[in-house]
């Protein structure tokens, strides 16, 4: 994804209790009309959507209605059927900051800055990584063995950088909105890793207390 350029301005789909994560994928049925002239006006141009997660009703407002980071994603795969409605598949790429809302579309169109990650302690890395992937596979005791070797084949791909692990599972496991929008503003990728500790943790005690 390094070299992939990221827009300055960009459409936003905007979403309750929905966040998507860099690397992870998120399907979405389009039929409003803005959203429909959305995904046209990027089909024609870089293939890019943002997703914003709304924190209360909608309105004009946005700066007030919408968490200030998103995610911009790359739109994988695109079908429109007959009656013009679409089903996609938007792969996440970066954490962006919508700085501003200019306007002048008839969908939310904002103005993004991607947001970088501050750097991750290499000589914790190893260890942090692997209690990671240890809590990971307690809460996979309840899973189907199928189901395990999947999970577990995505996150293999993933071990080698930490920031790509913290997403990938953020965005398999992590059910909590606010929890998932914690994860999502987090600059510190350690820090991610901490609120994933806890987190997996609390679920295997809540399954264990079941």
């Amino acid at each position: 994804m390094s070299g992939i350029h990221i827009p300055e301005l960009c459409g936003a789909i905007l979403l309750p209790d929905t966040v998507l994560f860099p690397h992870g994928a998120l399907p979405l049925h389009i039929f409003e009309d803005r959203y429909r002239e959305m995904l046209e006006d990027a089909l024609e141009s870089d293939c890019m959507i943002c997703v914003g997660t709304l924190l209360e009703e909608e309105s004009n407002n946005y700066a007030r209605c919408v968490n200030p980071i998103g995610t911009v994603g790359l739109i994988r795969t695109s079908r429109e059927m007959e009656d013009g409605r679409s089903n996609l598949v938007l792969h996440g790429v970066y954490r962006v900051r919508f700085s501003a809302w200019p306007g002048g579309k008839n969908y939310p169109y904002a103005h993004i800055v991607p947001m970088s990650a501050d750097p991750f302690p290499s000589d914790k890395g190893p260890a942090m990584a692997k209690k990671l992937r240890g809590k990971v596979n307690e809460v996979l005791t309840v899973f189907p063995e199928e189901v395990k070797r999947e999970i577990n084949l995505v996150l293999d791909r993933a071990q080698c950088e930490p920031a790509i692990l913290a997403d990938a599972i953020s965005q398999q496991f992590v059910q909590d909105p606010e929890v998932r929008l914690q994860l999502l503003g987090e600059p510190a990728i350690d820090a991610r890793y901490e609120i994933l500790f806890r987190y997996l943790t609390q679920i295997r005690e809540n399954w264990q207390q079941n």
